[in-house]
């Protein structure tokens, strides 16, 4: 409003000098055209009537000059205001097509929102409906296992995280006790202890375990904490004589690394996990199996050579199978170790290290070499006296690790308090009796299937009828079928 008003001073104040100019323009002709008549009236000698014509002469020709000057200044400023007006109109019209531009966007924007939106709440819709159907299952499927628990003896509960290894795994092997105060009793448990042989007894009992096949392995799952759900699968080796009497691997471990057995051993259990890890993947693709390879598996050629070859073959596998070597081992390497450990590398495969006595690790020179997991026991992480002696506190070991992408694993974990400590200390696996022990291999596990092919496998153990390792047919009753929704509620 302001800006009106005072375009319409301005406006007012250039007409008035308009009119004064053109009053002081005119007085200004008037005196020249007398002047002139005057000149020639006194100095000529022209009479007064001819000055008089002259001066009215030269008036009408100024006036008329003037009058053409200010026609043609006219067309000149109108001219330009038109030029003006052109500009103007066409920035006005980019203006307005820019706004247009906007508003189009704007309206396209909203236009996609609403559709999201709608495709959205039709999602969730469909969700929703679904979630209640399943529910409707759900309740269905209970009131009828509710039915069959009130009229049969209740069956043991699975736990969600061992449903993978459900058809495949056995009894848990017992758990090692304290000796009572009193005189102990005869062991019940067919396991034989190293003071009951010899070296040389052993050695017989090792070649003749591994002529006859009777080399087994025991699972002993890995869990992640705080949720405790299995992740991966430790294969432990067992011995069993010709009395089935299991010998655990720290017992034979060292003759056979000194009488040479141990690639054989090894290429064995190898075989084994890879035919292990097949069923277990038929089932869960996330699931891992560490598999344990001694040092001088490592360092000789020909045996190494023929484990290459089966690896090689078995490559597709390699995200899921984690070669585990000794801590010792990697401190010890030499050229052929290393040349070897580079090969396993290329082809994918992942290591581990176990048997950790302290705690000074490179984890860049590690996660160098393949390596992607560290088995630490709990009691050395949790020890006070780590922190002192090592380069790093034990509770930062974790986070350190994980830069260069190594998992730390807290094994031998026996007790609750000790997993309290370790989720101070950012542990994501945990291993040890406190969450299962190692259990061994279904009568149909791994001999039944040793020399079938994949698949065959596979189809056993779907079958549930392999014979046992002694061809001899499992005699526990089959474990009751579960529908998926029962599966589904079990999981909720």
């Amino acid at each position: 409003m302001f800006s009106r008003v005072g375009q319409s001073a301005l406006e007012g104040v250039a007409r008035g000098m308009i009119r004064i100019s053109t009053i002081f323009i005119a007085i200004c002709m008037v005196l020249v055209a007398a002047s002139l008549g005057l000149v020639l009236h006194s100095v000529a000698g022209i009479s007064g009537t001819e000055s008089a014509i002259v001066a009215l002469t030269a008036l009408t020709f100024l006036i008329l000059y003037n009058a053409v000057s200010m026609r043609l200044r006219d067309r000149s400023d109108v001219g330009n205001q038109i030029a003006d007006l052109s500009r103007g109109t066409a920035d006005l019209a980019r203006q307005v097509a820019e706004f247009g531009r906007r508003l189009a966007a704007v309206e396209g924007r909203v236009a996609s929102a609403n559709s999201t939106n709608a495709d959205r709440i039709q999602s969730v819709v469909g969700e929703i409906n679904e979630l209640g159907g399943l529910v409707k299952e759900l309740a269905a499927t209970l009131a009828t296992h509710e039915d069959l628990l009130a009229t049969d003896a209740p069956a043991p509960a699975a736990q969600p995280e061992a449903e993978t290894a459900h058809e495949l795994l056995a009894a848990p092997e017992p758990r090692p006790a304290a000796p009572p105060p009193v005189p102990p009793a005869p062991p019940s448990a067919p396991v034989a202890t190293a003071g009951a042989r010899n070296q040389a007894q052993l050695l017989a009992t090792l070649r003749s375990a591994i002529d006859e096949n009777r080399i087994d392995i025991f699972l002993q799952p890995m869990v992640t904490l705080p949720q405790r759900k299995v992740r991966f699968y430790e294969a432990v080796t067992r011995v069993r004589d010709g009395r089935d009497q299991l010998i655990a691997a720290e017992e034979f471990i060292s003759i056979a690394e000194a009488s040479g057995l141990i690639g054989r051993i090894d290429n064995i259990v190898m075989l084994r996990c890879v035919q292990v890890l097949r069923r277990l993947m038929v089932r869960n693709k996330d699931v891992g199996v560490f598999c344990n390879v001694a040092a001088s598996t490592l360092g000789n050629s020909t045996t190494f050579a023929q484990c290459l070859d089966f690896l090689e073959a078995n490559r597709a596998l390699a995200p899921s199978l984690v070669l585990e070597f000794k801590q010792s081992t990697f401190r010890n390497l030499g050229p052929a170790e290393t040349e070897n450990l580079a090969a396993l590398a290329q082809r994918g495969f992942r290591f581990s290290i176990d048997h950790v006595t302290d705690l000074r690790i490179e984890p860049r020179e590690l996660a160098d070499r393949g390596v992607r997991f560290i088995k630490v026991p709990a009691a050395l992480l949790l020890d006070p006296k780590q922190a002192s002696t090592s380069d790093i506190h034990p509770s930062d070991l974790s986070d350190l690790l994980g830069r260069f992408g190594i998992d730390l694993i807290a094994e031998r974990i026996e007790g609750e308090r000790a997993v309290v400590d370790l989720l101070d200390y950012d542990v994501r696996f945990g291993q040890g009796f406190l969450f299962a022990p190692p259990r061994p291999l279904r009568p149909e596990g791994a001999s039944a299937t040793a020399g079938a092919a994949p698949d065959q496998a596979q189809q056993q153990v779907s079958n549930g009828s392999v014979p046992s390792s002694s061809g001899e047919t499992a005699s526990a009753p089959p474990p009751q079928r579960i529908t998926g929704n029962a599966a589904l509620a079990r999981r909720i």
